[in-house]
């Protein structure tokens, strides 16, 4: 993670690993119903604390997880974007996702955001390939998906709702897609 505390850094955004003090903005993206309208449910306070343990256990687990996405210039959280170990189909991946609070959405900054998560995933991890879950009826993420790279492949199961398997492979990218 280095001495700056941000686990990846863009043009325009840092990404560290949550804390229980960012609950103010988790729970409050957690709570909009716009931006949850793919999941299950809103969550409440309680639940987006219970949120962020998760990723705090994935992170001693895996080493990844969903990290909080801020602007550089403002320090301001815009939403967790990660790379995160899913169990598709009864086997573990590795997925690059995003979510965004409302006020930051057609920014770009999922798609900045994932690059520089699927450029960390190949290039310092070594990873062959990264996945994308997401829910057919999802068409901006699906957009965020097909920017990085990912191909739409096989309908799974996840959570107990339908979603595509987005595939990113480094291969497949343009020459200079890669970093």
């Amino acid at each position: 993670m280095g001495t700056t505390g941000f686990v990846l850094e863009t043009e325009r955004l840092r990404l560290r690993k949550l804390s229980l003090g960012d609950l103010d903005f988790i729970g409050e993206m957690l709570a909009h119903p716009e931006v949850m309208r793919y999941y299950p449910k809103c969550h409440s306070r309680a639940e987006s604390a219970e949120w962020i343990e998760r990723q705090l256990a994935r992170y001693e687990r895996d080493g990844l997880g969903l990290w909080l996405a801020l602007e550089r210039e403002t320090q301001q959280p815009v939403g967790q974007i990660g790379l995160t170990v899913q169990q598709v189909e009864g086997s573990p991946e590795r997925e690059v996702g995003w979510l965004l609070h409302r006020p930051f959405w057609k920014h770009g900054f999922a798609t900045e955001a994932a690059i520089a998560c699927r450029d960390h995933a190949f290039a310092e991890l070594g990873l062959d390939y990264l996945i994308s879950l997401i829910r057919p009826v999802n068409t901006p993420s699906q957009a965020v998906a097909r920017r990085i790279g990912g191909v739409a492949g096989r309908r799974v199961e996840h959570g107990g709702f339908e979603h595509i398997v987005f595939e990113t492979r480094p291969e497949a990218l343009p020459r200079g897609k890669t970093r």
